[in-house]
């Protein structure tokens, strides 16, 4: 399968096996949703990297296919983005999933024009709202003041983007998630495993999605650490 590649990066968007797959086993799978939403007033995600959105079409076909009366009145997705990309990239690398279609169409319909750096809130539809951060995530994290009860932890691998597996994510992480919140990584690389539990992460590995071998999922426990 062809897959969009950024030129910053010099690394695919997502898995050249089947890149909506990869994101239902790593970050829905891997954050336990939907059960980890039922029932719940009120559900925040957090992401390191929106990339083509489609972590975000994942979460919200998801949404849009549980129980009403289970799923959480107000959905709220929060995710950093330092290279936005446009609506016709997003669309082409996107289109391949027809599935994707009627979700794919809420996005590109409030998606920015404007990529500026700076912090987009847009309405998706009723009880869905996303932010989209534009610009460095270590320079945009420390001002977030919202409680998050799940992380989707992705950008580009960490050989190909240093810069952004840092401790001060990972700090902030801790900052600002609910007791017990979740998160998922397709990595198990160890300074990340390491930077999460210091923060008081517990940090355990899983098989990976398709060829890779493992990834990594945890909660947060607070001073808790655990291997």
């Amino acid at each position: 399968m062809d897959v969009p590649r950024s030129k910053q990066f010099d690394d695919v968007y997502f898995s050249k096996q089947d890149g909506l797959a990869e994101s239902r086993y790593v970050f829905l799978g891997g954050n336990d949703l939907p059960d980890a939403w039922n029932n719940k007033e009120h559900f925040t995600i957090c992401e390191s990297g929106f990339g083509t959105g489609l972590n975000f079409l994942a979460v919200l076909k998801l949404w849009l296919e549980s129980d009403a009366g289970q799923r959480p009145a107000s959905l709220h997705f929060i995710s950093f983005e330092k290279y936005p990309l446009d609506k016709e990239f997003i669309e082409n690398a996107l289109l391949r999933w027809g599935e994707l279609k009627e979700v794919l169409a809420k996005l590109l319909a409030i998606y920015p024009v404007d990529l500026s750096n700076g912090i987009y809130e847009l309405s998706v539809m009723d009880g869905v709202r996303l932010t989209l951060i534009f610009g460095d995530i270590n320079d945009e994290i420390p001002l977030l003041d919202t409680k998050v009860d799940c992380w989707f932890l992705d950008g580009f691998k960490p050989s190909s983007n240093p810069d952004m597996w840092s401790n001060l994510l990972f700090e902030n992480m801790a900052r600002l998630s609910n007791n017990g919140a979740s998160f998922a990584t397709f990595t198990a690389a160890g300074f990340v495993r390491r930077g999460l539990e210091a923060v008081g992460f517990n940090v355990r590995k899983i098989r990976g999605f398709g060829n890779k071998r493992e990834m990594c999922v945890g909660l947060y426990k607070g001073d808790n650490k655990c291997v």
